[in-house]
Formats: structure tokens, sequence, C-alpha cells
């Protein structure tokens, strides 16, 4: 991995940016005043996180619009990602595949079986198969070559607050 990225990600400011810009796109004036900083201090921030690729910068004439790049933040969370590989019967379901992984915990509601948690984490998962989101369940997905799951938890990574007033 490269020393950029981790200094980057080293500074509280610059996770403060970064959940910020993740959010929505804003120019260093906005960004200095959103975080209650000079417009120089940000502007070395900015070229910190743009070194290590984790934003990018438009120019419109003097105007300089940052945007978080997600997908290269996704990208070294992945490097994190625990790996294995099974061998199943070729027409094997997703779930009797998962059923053969050490750590995922499987249980039956109503005649339906349902991955309930992977390594204790319990939560709502998704899943992809060579890259793409297949359009049935894992009880009917059938694997017929050699293929790459990839089993991802949803977490929140954006909460919204809603308090909800009655109208008199």
């Amino acid at each position: 991995m490269d020393n950029d990225l981790f200094k980057a990600l080293s500074s509280a400011t610059r996770l403060k940016m970064l959940k910020t810009l993740a959010k929505k796109e804003m120019h260093i004036s906005g960004l200095a005043r959103e975080l209650n900083l000079s417009n120089p201090v940000v502007a070395r921030h900015v070229n910190i996180l743009e070194a290590a690729g984790l934003i990018r910068r438009t120019k419109f004439g003097k105007t300089h619009v940052l945007k978080c790049k997600i997908e290269n933040i996704d990208t070294l969370l992945n490097a994190f990602a625990d790996t294995c590989e099974v061998n199943v019967p070729k027409g094997s379901s997703i779930l009797e595949t998962l059923k053969k992984v050490s750590g995922v915990e499987v249980k039956e509601v109503r005649d339906k079986e349902f991955v309930i948690s992977i390594d204790g984490e319990q939560g709502f998962y998704i899943y992809e198969v060579n890259g793409k989101s297949p359009e049935t369940t894992v009880e009917d997905f059938n694997i017929e070559k050699d293929s790459t799951i990839e089993w991802k938890k949803l977490v929140p990574v954006t909460r919204k607050r809603i308090f909800v007033k009655i109208e008199q």
C-alpha cells in the first residue's frame, strides 16, 4: 500500500473532509467554512488527499470543486477482506457453498434458510458473483463454473435521523 494513502488517513481533519465530501461536492472555500478552517489549511489537506487518490478536483476557472473518490476507499477496504477457497460440485447453490465456509451461520425461518452472521457479525448481506449482482436468491443461484463470490455486509454509511411531527 502506498504511504501517501496512510498519511492521508492519519489526520482527523482529513477524515472529516472525506466524510463531508462523500456526502456532496464542495469548493475549497465552502469546505473551509463547513469545517471552520482557513482556506490555506484546507488547500494543504486537499493536496495530501489528492496525492493519495482519495479526492477528485475539478477546476472551473479559479473555482476548485472537490469530490470524494469513494471507489478508491472501497478498494482500500477490500484489501482487508478475508478470502477463502471451497470446492463444490457443479450446480451447487451459493447457500450450499456458504455453508462450507467457516464462520458462516445459517438459520431456517419458515422453511427458508438465511445467512444471519459471518464470523459472529450479524447484519444484512448482499452478494456478487464475478463482480455482478445476480437477480436471484442465494438458494436459487446455481454455480456452473469457477467463480468468485463476494459477500458484503451492508453497513450504514450515512444515517439520517428524522423527527416526525404530526400536524395539528
